[in-house]
């Protein structure tokens, strides 16, 4: 008789348990070997591998810039859209916070996803293939617009995702200059070398409280505190048109936006088609798809 076979997901960074972990990171920063082609250079390459994320000042023009800023005014302003679950609002509001998956809502930004500055980075970073494991703007209008907390990305798409390993990179992409004061990015630099599994279990159905406030999968203060002693905290900025390249693991988090500038941008999440997901590590189900995609395949340059 044929004896079954049953494939165990082996998991290298536990989180979500009763006490928090620290582990440090067991894969490559970047993964391309030396001298492999693509928009990067050496020392920027170099860069994203000490740090954990790397400022491009001009990844896109102003006048493209001005084509994605009409667009963001058009998701945002569509009434259907903001219905519809991929559409976040603001916690006690009806003004959207984030719409998600919009390389399938919007041909604009579709076309962003494909474009050879962006999708060749991604894959000359993560040495391969490259899918969009999530996309989504951010809009932090004036005068309230709430923050994110710390966190690593990668520990969320570990726990409710299913992504095994650390082969994942965001791109942040500036639709509005990001000012010191209207609720920047802030990441602390060499973090994306440590893992922090955080205590406590993962709710059901969590996304639809974490995305607007995010409890479950945060760390404890005194791990923050330790990884900031020991690295420091960078705030980024930049004209529209800049972008922030950072790894997964990155810890990172902004501030509420109290002056009247509004900042918005557009995230676009690559993962290595060999880094697909799995079932969730550590929570009851998987996301919807429009917060980890299921569908891997690769995106081509156009």
């Amino acid at each position: 008789m044929d004896s079954a076979t049953t494939t165990v997901n082996v998991d290298g960074y536990p989180t979500r348990g009763r006490t928090e972990t620290v582990i440090p990171r067991a894969e490559p920063v970047v993964w391309s070997k030396p001298g492999a082609p693509g928009p990067l250079d050496t020392a920027d390459l170099s860069a994203f591998d000490r740090d954990g994320f790397l400022v491009i000042d001009e990844l896109v023009t102003a006048d493209e810039v001005g084509v994605y800023q009409r667009e963001l005014s058009r998701l945002t302003s569509d009434q259907q859209l903001r219905a519809d679950e991929r559409s976040v609002t603001e916690p006690g509001s009806r003004v959207i916070k984030s719409v998600f998956e919009v390389h399938k809502i919007s041909k604009v930004f579709a076309r962003l996803v494909s474009d050879p500055r962006v999708v060749g980075r991604a894959r000359q970073i993560l040495g391969s293939d490259v899918y969009v494991h999530q996309s989504r703007i951010n809009v932090k209008r004036g005068f309230g617009a709430s923050g994110f907390y710390w966190h690593s990305d990668f520990e969320t798409w570990h726990a409710e995702d299913g992504l095994p390993t650390m082969r994942t990179v965001s791109f942040s992409i500036a639709l509005t200059d990001n000012h010191e004061t209207n609720g920047s990015l802030m990441i602390i630099p060499g973090s994306h070398r440590t893992f922090v599994g955080c205590a406590g279990e993962t709710p059901k159905d969590n996304y639809r409280k974490s995305l607007q406030m995010q409890e479950a999968g945060t760390p404890s203060e005194e791990a923050l505190t330790r990884l900031s002693d020991a690295h420091g905290v960078q705030l980024l900025t930049g004209k529209a048109g800049s972008a922030v390249l950072f790894d997964c693991n990155c810890m990172h988090g902004s501030s509420d936006n109290i002056t009247p500038f509004p900042r918005s941008n557009i995230f676009i999440v690559f993962n290595s088609v060999d880094n697909q997901a799995v079932e969730p590590f550590a929570a009851p189900g998987r996301r919807p798809t429009f917060l980890g995609a299921r569908d891997f395949t690769p995106v081509v340059g156009c």
